[in-house]
C-alpha cells in the first residue's frame, strides 16, 4: 500500500443540468456563496492530506486551473491599494506543497474512462477520487472530515473505501446503492461491500445507503478499468472496477457524518448557497434574519 497523496478530480463535464449557466462558465466555478464549487472540493482534498490534485478535464475549460493560477496584477492592485483581506482570499487558495495536474479527457465516457485519462499520472500509486459537483457540509465546520475518515479507514483496513449517505426510501431509487450484507450503519464506521445496485426499486434495494462520490482506491483499479467493458452509452463505469474489485480484495462503505449537496442540479445548488450562506461569517447573520421575515 503506497502513501495516499494523489487525488483525481474529473471536471470535463459538460454541466448540461444547470444550462444555460454552465454554457460558457464551468459548472465547477459557479459560486457557492464567494468560492467556486470547485474550490471547496480542493479545500476538502487538501484539508485530508492529499498534495497531488489531478483534474481530468477539457481544453475549453482553462478557467477551472486559471483559478489556482498566481493572478500578479490582481494581487498587485489589491496590495496597492491596501486590501490585504482579499489579497489573502486570491493569493492562499493553493497551500505550498499542493500540486495541480492536469489530464484531458475529449469525450465524456463515463467515471471511468475520466480515472483511465488520469492513469498516467496516477502511475503505480493508491489513489482518491472526488466528484466536483458534490458539496459535503458537515455541521461542525470541518467539511472534510469525512474524507479524512475514509482516509484513516483505508490505511488501517487495508481496503478499498466508499463514502455513503442514507437517503429516503423514496429517493434510493435514484443512486447507486451498496449492499453490505444488511450491516447496520454507524457514521464512521466501514462495513465489507458485497455488490453495488444501480438504481434498485425500493423494494429490491440491499440498503438505503447511497454512493455518493468520494473513493479510496488501490493501484489494481486501474487495471480493472483497463479491463472493463463499456455500458451503456459507450461509457465506462467506475462501479464496474469496483464490484469486479470486490472479488478480489475487500472493499468497504463508511457511513459520513455531514451531508452532502449535488451542485451539478439547480435545487441541490440553491441549497448549498442557502446553508454554506447561513454559516458564513459575513452574511450569515443578514441571511437568517431575512429567511425569518419571509412567507413561503
Amino acid at each position: 500500500m503506497t502513501e495516499l497523496t494523489k487525488i483525481v478530480i474529473p471536471v470535463a463535464g459538460l454541466g448540461t443540468r444547470v444550462l444555460p449557466a454552465s454554457k460558457v462558465i464551468p459548472k465547477e466555478m459557479l459560486t457557492v456563496v464567494d468560492k467556486p464549487v470547485i474550490q471547496y472540493v480542493v479545500e476538502e482534498a487538501v484539508a485530508a492530506g492529499f498534495r497531488e490534485i489531478i483534474l481530468v478535464t477539457r481544453p475549453i475549460k482553462k478557467a477551472i486551473e486559471s483559478h489556482f493560477e498566481p493572478q500578479t496584477e490582481l494581487e498587485e492592485t489589491l496590495l496597492a491599494k491596501g486590501k490585504i483581506e482579499q489579497l489573502a482570499m486570491v493569493s492562499d487558495i493553493l497551500p505550498r506543497g499542493v500540486r495541480i495536474s492536469t489530464a484531458f479527457q475529449d469525450e465524456p465516457l463515463g467515471l471511468g474512462h475520466a480515472v483511465l485519462c488520469a492513469a498516467e499520472l496516477i502511475g503505480d500509486d493508491d489513489f482518491a477520487v472526488s466528484l466536483p459537483d458534490v458539496l459535503i457540509f458537515n455541521p461542525d465546520g470541518d467539511h472534510a472530515q469525512d474524507l479524512k475518515n475514509i482516509v484513516a479507514a483505508f490505511q488501517q483496513n487495508h481496503a478499498a473505501q466508499i463514502m455513503v449517505e442514507r437517503v429516503p426510501d423514496d429517493q434510493v431509487s435514484s443512486y447507486g446503492i451498496v449492499d453490505c450484507g444488511g450491516a447496520r450503519f454507524e457514521t464512521g464506521v466501514s462495513h465489507n461491500v458485497v455488490a453495488m445496485v444501480e438504481k434498485p426499486s425500493v423494494d429490491a434495494a440491499p440498503s438505503n445507503q447511497s454512493i455518493i462520490g468520494r473513493y479510496i482506491l488501490p493501484s489494481r483499479t486501474l487495471e480493472l478499468l483497463r479491463q472493463t467493458r463499456p455500458g451503456a452509452g459507450g461509457e465506462i463505469q467506475l462501479t464496474d472496477a469496483i464490484n469486479a474489485l470486490i472479488g478480489e480484495t475487500p472493499v468497504q462503505a463508511n457511513g459520513m457524518y455531514g451531508r452532502t449537496y449535488d451542485c451539478g442540479s439547480k435545487l441541490g445548488y440553491l441549497l448549498a448557497n442557502i446553508n454554506f450562506g447561513l454559516r458564513h461569517p459575513e452574511i450569515g447573520t443578514d441571511l437568517a434574519n431575512w429567511l425569518r421575515q419571509q412567507e413561503f
